[in-house]
């Protein structure tokens, strides 16, 4: 099966629609599947859920789609950083699904895993639990509360990675792997960008990350720029 596709667009031919969920990679700008997103934009399919960890920055990352009017709603953990979906939030333009990290990294595992559902103690007795069922466990300390989470089963799932072979196993660097490997399996449909593409076999089974079974489409997106949301430096004695 050839997985390898020319450019984003091409590896996102047949596959984008309205209305869609997608499962984006990355933490802030780190690993995000910044070839992909811009090819989402470009295509002009709109009323998009996305379930991320965040929406990036003013112009990077699902924030570029934001500014377009293209995405709907946002199952996310941390909602800084970015002015636009602030002020899409506060004036009513965009539905924000608040998830704290762990739970939602579950949620996509548990996608992934065919899994349907979930009971966690994280959120119990906060906004965070409302109009979800509770049930109570008991671990030997007595009863205890506990809310009910949803796995993630999206239609299409975008990751950035640093390198793969041609049959799709990949390989993260360090922290950008991040959200995504759960992100990754809880996708219908898995595309990857990538730094670099090796032989197959030139990897260390060992050090997969994300065996190729879960990859359906591949395109290298380098060279890429190395982003900083933040710059600080000290100041001058």
């Amino acid at each position: 099966m050839q997985k390898l596709y020319p450019d984003a667009a091409a590896a996102l031919d047949g596959v984008l629609k309205d209305d869609m969920l997608i499962a984006s990679g990355g933490f802030g700008l780190c690993g995000i599947p910044e070839r992909l997103l811009d090819a989402i934009r470009d295509s002009g399919v709109k009323n998009l859920t996305f379930a991320s960890n965040n929406a990036g920055i003013d112009n990077e990352g699902i924030g570029k789609l934001l500014r377009t009017k293209q995405v709907k709603k946002m199952i996310s953990s941390y909602v800084g950083e970015n002015k636009e979906f602030e002020r899409q939030f506060l004036s009513g333009e965009l539905e924000v699904e608040f998830c704290p990290q762990g739970t939602l990294a579950e949620r996509m595992r548990a996608g992934g895993a065919g899994i349907p559902g979930f009971y966690t103690k994280t959120g119990v007795g906060t906004q965070v639990a409302e109009g979800k069922e509770v049930k109570q466990f008991d671990r030997g300390e007595g009863p205890e509360d506990y809310i009910l989470e949803h796995g993630i089963f999206a239609d299409l799932a975008i990751v950035k990675a640093w390198k793969a072979d041609e049959t799709g196993n990949v390989v993260f660097r360090k922290t950008a792997r991040n959200f995504n490997v759960p992100a990754a399996t809880c996708g219908k449909v898995c595309v990857v960008e990538v730094e670099e593409i090796v032989p197959t076999g030139s990897l260390d089974p060992d050090c997969i990350h994300l065996p190729g079974v879960f990859v359906q489409r591949m395109i290298v997106g380098a060279p890429y720029d190395k982003k900083i949301e933040f710059r600080t430096v000290r100041e001058a004695a």
